[in-house]
């Protein structure tokens, strides 16, 4: 293999990059260059240890001595019931790096992903593998976890090594740390968007409104925003379930959702394997034909979709800020080159799309500080910018979050979605709405989080709070956000 020749690293006053320039990845296109008896990220780190020492000679850099590389951590499940959507996010993230690897690198160094199994464990292994990657490894920066849970199981410990998790998947709001870069959606750039449409005229104004969600801080933080924001429409839930993660009697949900089904809509919040349940059981009491309820999944993406019979999720509804179908030329060479590396079979989804661009950015702010610590790379995060495939990526420093385009998609028999309603431009990000949480505000770059009036989200419905969730308060300001 021979080494392309290193390239100087830009340092313009500010970095734009667009995704269609990217060059080829860095094990090829043809899939047969990799031994079988080696894993994905075995190849990639492997294929970086034989090409530094012809690319590179290392200075210091903040690594340690004669380091040729800079690890960094993905934190996703790979097994249990979140492995199949939290796996996708690491292929992503494997993806960019191999692509920014293949460029040359950072800091004149190749980069090294050490990824660990978190087997849906949000609360143990979560914590538990975050911490021997910041204390053992070392790593500067980890891109990381799914669920609600397992990302405020994580962030003490970032913040107690002053250290950057950047969480690609959507966020209830609720809380902001300067050790926290959030890519995924909001619910006011997500849930308030696809509940306006639903109350519309497109979306047929249904007299029954149930939420469902799997049992988790996401979930009951999305509920308590939906309910208030309902309430300033004069509308509330006739319903609420909150489902166990590891499966459950479906029985319950499918007497209310076949009440005046005609006349129902149930907003989604379920996650990993709980969506093909759900889809399954629709399908088997025939409430997923016409005449049936609509349904409007707000974590129910293409990898979900993909292990479904057609028949099953047609027509069905969901909610996002990013889909495969995007007619963009941008998304369509991302998608191709996606496929040509991972297997024709596979998808991109929404939390891919973050998790993909999220590297590039955190990439481009690194090269243009010219260092890996927090304070340098959360100054140059405000100047950069990634053109993604599902749009222009930039952080807010406010919030540290993201402003997204939202997309509404119907399931067709080809497994993918129709994009048939996307909202007038792109949503700016809002941690703490003022109906839900009054008195909260966020401004990172301004004194922190300014704590309101205690927020109780152990909101009634029918199963008990989760132990993760219960009457909560909004987590206080770490003691560098205050």
């Amino acid at each position: 293999m021979s080494a392309p020749a290193p390239q100087p690293v830009p340092r313009p006053d500010s970095i734009s990059l667009d995704s269609a320039s990217l060059g080829p990845t860095l094990s090829g296109s043809n899939r047969g260059d990799r031994p079988a008896s080696l894993n994905r990220r075995d190849w990639l780190c492997r294929a970086a240890r034989g090409m530094a020492p012809l690319l590179f000679s290392g200075c210091g850099l903040g690594l340690p001595k004669k380091s040729q590389y800079i690890k960094v951590g993905l934190l996703h499940s790979q097994t249990g019931p979140l492995g199949q959507s939290e796996s996708a996010l690491r292929d992503a993230e494997l993806f960019a790096l191999e692509e920014i690897n293949a460029r040359g690198g950072l800091l004149g160094r190749l980069i090294e992903p050490v990824a660990p199994d978190t087997r849906s464990r949000s609360e143990d292994l979560y914590p538990k593998r975050a911490r021997k990657l910041l204390v053992e490894d070392q790593v500067p920066v980890v891109f990381g976890g799914y669920s609600a849970a397992s990302r405020r199981a994580m962030l003490p410990l970032f913040e107690d090594q002053s250290r950057l998790l950047v969480f690609p998947a959507q966020t209830e709001g609720n809380a902001a740390s300067p050790n926290l870069i959030c890519g995924g959606a909001l619910p006011n750039q997500q849930v308030l968007p696809a509940l306006d449409w639903l109350l519309g005229s497109q979306g047929g104004n249904p007299s029954r409104l149930v939420f469902l969600g799997s049992d988790g801080l996401y979930s009951r933080t999305t509920h308590h925003i939906a309910t208030k924001y309902l309430a300033t429409r004069q509308r509330k839930f006739a319903a609420e379930f909150f489902i166990p993660l590891q499966g459950t009697d479906w029985a319950p949900v499918l007497d209310a959702v076949a009440e005046q089904s005609a006349q129902t809509a149930v907003l989604s919040t379920l996650a990993g394997n709980s969506n093909g349940e759900f889809y399954q059981q629709l399908r088997e009491r025939g409430l997923n034909r016409s005449g049936g309820p609509t349904v409007l999944g707000l974590r129910l993406g293409e990898d979900e979709l993909r292990l479904l019979p057609p028949d099953a999720i047609r027509g069905q509804l969901a909610g996002a800020t990013y889909f495969q179908s995007l007619a963009t030329p941008d998304n369509q060479r991302f998608v191709s080159r996606f496929k040509q590396e991972f297997g024709y079979d596979r998808v991109t989804s929404d939390a891919m799309e973050s998790a993909y661009s999220l590297v590039h950015l955190w990439a481009l702010a690194v090269a243009k500080a010219g260092a890996l610590n927090l304070d340098a790379v959360r100054q140059a995060l405000r100047d950069v910018s990634f053109a993604g495939p599902g749009g222009e990526w930039r952080i807010d420093p406010a919030t540290q979050h993201t402003t997204k385009t939202f997309h509404l998609g119907r399931a067709g028999g080809d497994r993918q979605f129709e994009i048939i309603h996307s909202s007038a431009g792109p949503i700016p990000p809002d941690v703490f709405p003022q109906f839900a949480f009054p008195g909260w505000k966020c401004d990172l770059t301004a004194g922190g989080v300014t704590r309101g009036e205690p927020v109780d989200l152990n909101v009634p419905g029918n199963t008990p709070a989760p132990s993760a969730a219960g009457a909560h308060t909004p987590a206080p300001p770490s003691p560098s956000a205050k």
